[in-house]
């Protein structure tokens, strides 16, 4: 790993940088301060990236400083229990109170907020209708939603229940949310398929090749199987610990809708999808069957 450069505090706006509290220090000073801050953040921020515990010399080498440095730094950081060293291993971990300002952090995420500026920037460039999904009690609910200036006429709002089976976000739950009561909706919606609905799914064993698919695209897209004329791509929301939160969903008037898995719609919700489980700590050392 390169190591990120210190920070120099322009001339000027080092008392803004460091607080007012440091005004009086000499410039050399406060500058020193804040080195010292981004050196200790980046001591965190590369044990975090070695799985939480490392050696002192592996550490060292992941953040290109000298071992006698990074232990001067990690023995300021054990005095604040941001760092704590494992008696039998004595190999360095992250402390509990980096426990608790993670927890602080994660408490705070939520995948409908996070979403907001996607659906904004999907609407615009594309000029569908999108909408955020997450699992209700009775299936994939829309709790966000978002139109064009000239919206598809669809009757699904903000509450709207999704088909588990026949919409592409409910297929986006029933691929990848391992859990028996989606499954059980959507084997309650194929028995109740029409024989033209049934010919779209795999005849040997449709859900489980439905779940498949899925898997394989991260994505789901549908044309005219939930509502006749309109055709759907949703892509997964996951949080932190990789379990699916929410789907991410744009949909049109199939004559004018690209659909295609690989297509120009598919690859905006996939790429917009995917920076939203970002924000959500998704891929921080987050393992689970999301990932």
């Amino acid at each position: 790993m390169k190591k990120t450069p210190d920070f120099k505090v322009a001339d000027g706006d080092s008392s803004d940088a460091v607080g007012s509290a440091d005004a009086a220090l000499p410039e050399r000073e406060r500058r020193q301060r804040v080195q010292s801050a981004t050196t200790a953040v980046v001591l965190l921020k590369g044990l975090a990236a070695l799985g939480g515990r490392a050696s002192l010399t592996a550490l060292a080498a992941y953040v290109d400083e000298s071992p006698a440095k990074v232990h001067r730094y990690l023995v300021s950081l054990m005095e604040e229990a941001l760092i704590a060293q494992e008696p039998s291993t004595q190999l360095y971990v992250l402390g509990t109170e980096c426990l608790a300002i993670g927890l602080a952090a994660m408490r705070l995420v939520d995948p409908v907020r996070e979403a907001e500026a996607s659906l904004v920037r999907l609407r615009e460039s594309l000029e569908v209708t999108c909408f955020v999904a997450v699992m209700g009690n009775r299936g994939p609910t829309i709790v966000r939603f978002e139109e064009p200036g000239l919206p598809v006429t669809v009757n699904v709002r903000v509450g709207s229940v999704m088909s588990v089976l026949w919409s592409a976000t409910g297929r986006v739950f029933l691929g990848l949310l391992d859990e028996s009561r989606v499954r059980a909706i959507a084997a309650d919606e194929l028995a109740q398929a029409s024989t033209d609905q049934r010919a779209t799914l795999d005849a040997a064993d449709p859900l489980g090749q439905l779940r498949l698919e899925v898997q394989a695209a991260r994505c789901a897209v549908v044309k005219d199987t939930n509502l006749t004329g309109i055709s759907a791509v949703a892509a997964p929301l996951f949080d932190f610990n990789g379990r699916l939160c929410g789907a991410l969903t744009a949909l049109g008037a199939t004559g004018g809708f690209d659909s295609s898995i690989d297509g120009r719609i598919a690859a905006a919700v996939r790429l917009e999808a995917q920076a939203v489980s970002a924000r959500l700590g998704y891929g921080a050392g987050a393992s689970g069957a999301g990932r």
